[in-house]
């Protein structure tokens, strides 16, 4: 049934899940410039990397969020909860240093800042803050976003 589930907290609406699974177009594309050696390709690897950087650091910022809600209801949350919480931006603006300073990238700091995405679902499941639809949709975006970006740095070698 859409908008309900089992439980207490009501499930994510369509346009939600829609919404989400169309958060993957932009790192599509870029994959689909960069092996279809477009011109743009140095740019798409670009964009690939600042769209992955982005949404990491936007997980972090759902983590607090939650943690700030789930401290609302009267249950506690630890100082460990808004840690995790600020390491995504933190390790995305680690991950870009390399390339202000034009060591080797971008695929380092691709496959690293993919692996991180692909296992961001761990740290929801153990705040556990998100519904259960939540986290399934989690999971099923982290991974199409951690393999893309994945992928980008893998190529990303036979781009430059």
């Amino acid at each position: 049934m859409d908008g309900q589930e089992t439980g207490s907290r009501p499930s994510l609406t369509t346009p939600a899940r829609v919404l989400g699974y169309a958060g993957l177009l932009p790192q599509i594309i870029c994959l689909a410039m960069v092996l279809a050696q477009h011109e743009w390709r140095f740019a798409a690897l670009a964009g690939g990397f600042a769209y992955a950087a982005a949404i990491f650091s936007f997980l972090g910022g759902v983590w607090w969020g939650q943690a700030v809600a789930s401290a609302g209801t009267g249950k506690p949350v630890g100082a460990g909860a808004y840690l995790l919480a600020v390491m995504p931006s933190l390790i995305a603006v680690a991950l870009f240093m390399p390339w202000n300073f034009a060591w080797e990238w971008p695929g380092p700091a691709m496959l690293y800042l993919g692996a991180l995405i692909l296992a961001s679902p761990l740290v929801d499941r153990a705040l556990g803050f998100a519904a259960p639809d939540f986290l399934r949709l989690r999971w099923h975006l982290s991974i199409g976003l951690g393999l893309l970006t994945i992928a980008l740095g893998l190529i990303a070698p036979q781009t430059i």
